[in-house]
């Protein structure tokens, strides 16, 4: 069963709540959706299946707060990948706890150590580095999952790019010797320092996608621009599904809320 501090947007049921009052002694299974991983899923039945798997989504980026006050009437917070895993750092600190990166280099993965033990000193580390392709062999997919079980960590962050990322941890989570694994993308170079995120002005006003797309005009034009506006087809579709008294998303949030 889901938890109950859901909003059904646009069929997915994005988390609402606070984090700290959920109960992260079980498995549990962390994506984030914004308008772009939205878009991408309409067309990918794998990756869609992928964010509906997770105990919680959380709504990353502006399109799906506002999503949810268009259509719902309920104003969502945004919390993004990078907010997550700085909660789960405090968390791990505070209590001790092992933390372990699957997914991009090795030279991004040691920045990542050499800061986390300057910023976080009691949570004990680990990573590894996956050959970089777009499908991995049944060896590749042993040797990454013995990495992360060898670890036994309590929390596993995965930064393979979406949708590569939800569709692997969804596919081997089973396999996967985590109390909690989360997909958090562009999380591993922010964090690193090899990607500038947008300061917090951009961040505070909503307007991070702004200084991205400002900052990575050639990489993230269709990202933000052209999927921008397939995004907002989606959403006045719905409204107007709505407003007709047909709602097209409904059984399936049912079926995802009582697998």
């Amino acid at each position: 069963m889901k938890t109950k501090a859901t909003v059904n947007c646009l069929g997915y049921p994005v988390y609402a709540g606070e984090l700290d009052n959920y109960d992260f002694s079980k498995k549990t299974y962390i994506n984030t959706i914004n308008q772009y991983s939205y878009c991408i899923a309409e067309k990918d039945e794998n990756f869609k299946k992928s964010l509906l798997s997770s105990d919680i989504l959380l709504p990353d980026g502006v399109g799906i707060t506002a999503a949810s006050k268009f259509l719902n009437h309920m104003p969502i917070a945004k919390f993004s990948g990078s907010d997550l895993h700085g909660y789960l750092l405090k968390k791990m600190n505070k209590e001790g706890g092992r933390v372990f990166y699957l997914g991009s280099s090795n030279d991004v993965l040691a920045k990542i150590e050499e800061r986390l033990s300057k910023e976080y000193p009691n949570i004990k580390v680990g990573s590894y580095s996956p050959p970089y392709k777009d499908e991995f062999s049944s060896a590749d997919n042993d040797s990454m999952i013995n990495a992360v079980n060898a670890f036994e960590p309590d929390v596993l962050f995965v930064g393979m790019t979406a949708p590569k990322q939800e569709k692997w941890t969804n596919q081997n989570r089973k396999y996967l010797n985590a109390n909690i694994v989360c997909a958090v993308g562009a999380v591993f170079d922010f964090y690193a320092g090899t990607v500038e995120r947008p300061n917090e002005v951009w961040v505070n006003s909503g307007f991070e996608w702004l200084g991205r797309l400002v900052k990575e005009p050639k990489r993230m034009w269709k990202r933000y621009m052209y999927y921008g506006a397939v995004f907002a087809y989606y959403l006045l579709k719905e409204k107007a599904h709505q407003v007709t008294g047909f709602n097209t998303y409904e059984p399936e949030y049912e079926m995802s809320l009582n697998r």
